[in-house]
């Protein structure tokens, strides 16, 4: 039987004729690609600045640096999250104040918040689960009446929406993931949507040594930037992707749906919230019942992977981390993100997967968990 991955990019004759016109044009770095790609991802935000990045990580951290996060600074975020959300805030020197996940959306409870909110809060930065938004209304709401900033890390929600409006179409910063596993790809990278045009110049010098080019050739720095630049090879992925990013996220909808028709609710798993209308179901994730198995998560996984279907884990607890222990985080501060973090596993997803792949992974499901049920 064919191996099942968790996910597989889709990437189709053309894209790849572009990537080859590229390598044969002599310019592979940020070139016309680059512009071309920006422009639509401009015109997908309603309009508003976009700057692409090397990765999503790189758009968090630029984020940061925009709106001057000081070291000493509190930013608030999830523990249940890829590393990345909260590393780029120590990396500024900034502390991470984590909150606690709502149980049943798994991404940060909006409602716990305002509790941990000191003199130093500076910004929230809101993570989208596996692609189902945060609730934007009510993250703005707190915001806008604390004065802080938001950097949504929308790098699994490219596609999704909310109340009607595409994500990175409106609000403050949005930074974007276009890595392999994501619902668009350009192979590695990112982008940063800016709520303000004034911030264009200093996003540019960011993301590039901090230069300034004039026209007669000489250059200017006057802050030290990274090196975050997207290749025009990587641009012309994109450019590739993007005409079918409606096709994909439906083709998504769609399985996911499936997963809820056919998943045995039987087993004690915790499903996703079903939302067909907001997210883009960049994963689907389900919570084992590990008090009433006789194995453990890493021993489903690999009855899984024996049944030649892969399951990924995603994520856990970031508080949990040495590092993470090291800033003074303990076991049992975040229950709700625990909990699902020791038990979560990602299912098979991808736009050319077929119904049929689906109840193969659901009937895989239910043989193990019938075996191994306390």
């Amino acid at each position: 039987m064919e191996f099942l991955p968790f996910t597989r990019p889709t990437i189709d004759e053309a894209t790849i004729q572009a990537v080859s016109d590229v390598l044969r044009s002599g310019w592979l770095t940020s070139g016309p690609k680059v512009q071309a790609f920006e422009a639509q991802l401009s015109a997908l935000m309603g309009g508003r600045d976009v700057r692409s990045l090397n990765s999503g990580t790189a758009a968090l951290e630029i984020a940061l640096d925009l709106i001057d996060i000081q070291p000493g600074d509190e930013v608030i975020t999830t523990p249940l999250s890829w590393v990345a959300t909260a590393n780029v805030i120590v990396l500024a020197g900034a502390k991470p104040v984590f909150v606690d996940i709502d149980p049943h959306t798994r991404n940060i409870d909006l409602n716990l918040i305002a509790a941990a909110i000191t003199p130093r809060t500076r910004a929230i930065i809101a993570v989208d689960l596996a692609g189902l938004p945060v609730d934007r209304d009510v993250l703005y709401g707190i915001a806008n009446k604390h004065q802080l900033r938001v950097i949504e890390d929308a790098a699994q929600s490219f596609g999704a929406s909310w109340g009607g409006r595409s994500i990175g179409s409106f609000g403050d910063l949005v930074a974007f993931s276009f890595h392999a596993n994501k619902n668009l790809t350009t192979g590695e990278g990112g982008c940063l949507v800016l709520p303000d045009s004034a911030m264009v110049p200093m996003c540019e010098k960011l993301r590039l040594q901090g230069v300034v080019r004039a026209a007669d050739g000489t250059m200017e720095v006057d802050v030290a930037g990274g090196k975050f630049n997207l290749t025009d090879i990587a641009a012309a992925i994109g450019l590739g992707q993007l005409p079918h990013l409606t096709e994909f996220t439906q083709r998504r909808r769609e399985l996911a749906q499936h997963y809820f028709t056919k998943f045995d609710t039987s087993l004690g798993c915790e499903l996703p919230i079903a939302n067909f209308t907001d997210s883009n179901w960049h994963m689907f994730q389900i919570v084992l019942p590990l008090a009433h198995m006789s194995i453990s998560r890493g021993e489903f996984i690999a009855r899984m992977k024996a049944r030649d279907i892969a399951v990924g884990v995603h994520y856990p607890p970031i508080h949990l981390f040495k590092l993470y222990r090291a800033l003074g985080y303990t076991e049992g501060q975040f229950p709700h993100a625990e909990h699902v973090g020791a038990g979560i596993v990602t299912l098979p997803l991808f736009p050319t997967m077929t119904q049929s792949d689906v109840e193969r992974v659901c009937s895989a499901c239910a043989e193990i968990l019938t075996e191994v049920k306390l």
